[in-house]
């Protein structure tokens, strides 16, 4: 039911964008709103979460691979927009993201030994550029680019317990750096903008097991989050 009414929501959506753009009369909607300073609004997106892992030891990487499964998480946040000209913006974008990853570990014979869920829940603060083309009728694209930061709200980095103990334990702070593009829509009382965007993490975020040998991070040079969040802001 949930899906149905999403599914029934961006169609409606789609269909009042298509008529309000690409209709015979172009009629210019918000003609001035990029002419504000400072603009204010609010995002709702989807996340997927990846790690790029590296080894110690690449050849014995074999035995000691592990899977990472992503899964697909939710955004919610707001933005602060600052207009430079009329090309160039600034953005700030503090979000709350919630994603989980299982790593599967080789070398067990049972789930308990061989799964670790990693739940994480980020607090997101991105700072972004935006260069945009020339406003076509109602329409106008983009690409972005900048850094972040973030805390995750779950990370076991200060638990003393370990992989011993069922614990996959990571950093609590993380920086990024992050590429995308976008279309701003101009509709009759807001601005739709759909996004999609690159985020790749610029430092490691394993916290090895007490144990140097251990079976779960002995081999483990760095864990680095990568993730894709596709968010639709309204303002």
């Amino acid at each position: 039911m949930k899906k149905l009414i999403l599914l029934l929501a961006f169609g409606l959506l789609a269909q009042s964008i298509q008529a309000q753009l690409f209709s015979r009369e172009r009629l210019s909607n918000l003609e001035t709103f990029d002419n504000r300073f400072l603009t204010w609004g609010y995002f709702l997106g989807f996340n997927n979460y990846d790690f790029k892992i590296e080894y110690n030891d690449e050849r014995g990487r074999e035995l000691t691979d592990v899977i990472v499964e992503p899964s697909t998480g939710f955004n919610v946040g707001l933005i602060g927009d600052m207009r430079i000209n009329n090309y160039i913006n600034l953005r700030l974008e503090p979000g709350l993201y919630f994603t989980q990853r299982n790593l599967r570990f080789p070398g067990f014979t049972e789930e308990q030994d061989i799964l670790r869920e990693v739940k994480s829940t980020y607090i997101h603060i991105p700072l972004l550029v935006k260069f945009s083309t020339k406003r076509l009728n109602n329409w106008k694209p983009f690409i972005v680019g900048g850094v972040s930061t973030s805390l995750n709200l779950s990370s076991k980095e200060n638990n003393p317990e370990d992989n011993e103990e069922g614990q996959f334990r990571t950093t609590r702070y993380t920086n990024y750096y992050e590429l995308g593009v976008g279309i701003d829509f101009y509709l009759y009382f807001f601005k739709f903008t759909p996004s999609i965007r690159g985020v790749f993490a610029m430092s490691d975020e394993l916290v090895p097991d007490d144990n140097p040998n251990s079976p779960y991070t002995g081999n483990l040079n760095s864990i680095n989050s990568r993730g894709v969040f596709i968010n639709f802001t309204f303002q």
